[in-house]
């Protein structure tokens, strides 16, 4: 660190030395010398933040600004035909025109960069990304909505540059200015979710403007844009996760997460559950699990309101979810009072 401050001065010392001795501009020399530092300290300023910037944003700056100056020329050359005036008219133009057509080259090439894949031309640039499905994720408006995504992004599961579609934003305005009140609710919630993932450190948000005005549905939208950039998208969505399998899409459903993350139990397992409610059936009783898993019990119509052990007989997977299917037996279970849970509870929470 140290020998790249000392190469840091020496760089604007040479270049302040050579303003003094070259005079750039009939300058005095001592002015000459103090502009050579300034522009010495701006170079190393530049060069700090350039450290900083992905390889991926340099080669799209560069090839927004180059694409920028070309553009320039020829309308440069342009204007040198059609206008007559010999004054500085001309000169002044060509010079804005170069300016803001490079200006505008540099931001746009340097906001979608992150969108190349450099993997594609191996090499050194084999080690930026393997694939882009791996670093890109598009949100869908029900996964937004939901705003579980919140969550997950904070445990650190998702990572990588999260694509935000335009017209998925104009979806949720729609929603958050809709005059029925759950609607709205929901949209300003959707919002606030967005703020929330935005606010978080070590993610990138990408809102991208692409469009499709030829395809009227949301979700197919979402279909042609992760085809564009071959990236994933994260829903929550049943119909889209379907449909983008059909259509070779890989989709990352929260659901399914959800579902894959509920306990694991196996028949003959013993369970403790809290009977809610009877049954559809003779003698059944229902219970949750604090994830939402239904659980139905046998011979358990008469325990409502009470907490008692169970064996699990089967388990069934839907695509709505998991239920468990159990038995109760009084001679062999357990039936717990409130007194005995609140000292276990108690005992638990000082351990």
């Amino acid at each position: 660190m140290l020998d790249l401050i000392l190469i840091r001065a020496l760089f604007a010392l040479c270049l302040a030395l050579s303003a003094w001795y070259m005079r750039p501009f009939q300058l005095d020399p001592i002015v000459a010398a103090g502009l050579g530092v300034a522009l010495g300290s701006a170079v190393v300023i530049l060069e700090i933040r350039l450290r900083e910037i992905s390889l991926k944003r340099l080669i799209g700056a560069a090839i927004g600004s180059i694409l920028g100056i070309l553009g320039a020329f020829l309308i440069s050359m342009v204007l040198r035909q059609s206008i007559i005036d010999s004054s500085s008219t001309v000169p002044f133009l060509q010079v804005a025109t170069l300016l803001l057509m490079g200006y505008v080259g540099l931001i746009l090439g340097a906001t979608k960069g992150d969108l190349l894949n450099l993997a594609a031309l191996g090499g050194i640039f084999g080690g930026e990304s393997s694939t882009k499905s791996a670093a890109f994720k598009i949100l869908d408006t029900s996964v937004i909505i939901d705003g579980r995504i919140a969550d997950i992004i904070e445990t650190g599961f998702i990572d990588g540059v999260l694509i935000i579609p335009q017209f998925v934003l104009r979806e949720l305005q729609q929603v958050a200015d809709s005059s029925d009140g759950l609607k709205r609710n929901r949209g300003r919630r959707s919002l606030d979710v967005l703020q929330r993932i935005q606010k978080m450190p070590k993610l990138q948000i990408q809102i991208v403007e692409d469009d499709f005005p030829q395809i009227r549905e949301v979700d197919l939208k979402l279909i042609e844009l992760a085809k564009m950039y071959d990236c994933k998208i994260v829903t929550n969505d049943f119909n889209l996760n379907k449909v983008a399998q059909l259509h070779g899409v890989q989709v990352l459903n929260i659901n399914d997460l959800a579902n894959a993350m509920r306990p694991v139990v196996l028949p003959g397992e013993v369970m403790r559950v809290f009977i809610l409610k009877e049954g559809k059936e003779h003698s059944q009783g229902v219970a949750y699990l604090d994830d939402g898993t239904m659980v139905v019990v046998d011979n358990a119509r008469k325990m409502i309101s009470k907490t008692i052990d169970i064996a699990v007989t089967s388990v069934l997977q839907t695509t709505a979810g998991k239920m468990i299917f159990g038995r109760f037996d009084d001679r062999v279970h357990t039936v717990y009072d409130n007194k005995s849970l609140a000292k276990e509870a108690h005992a638990q929470s000082e351990a």
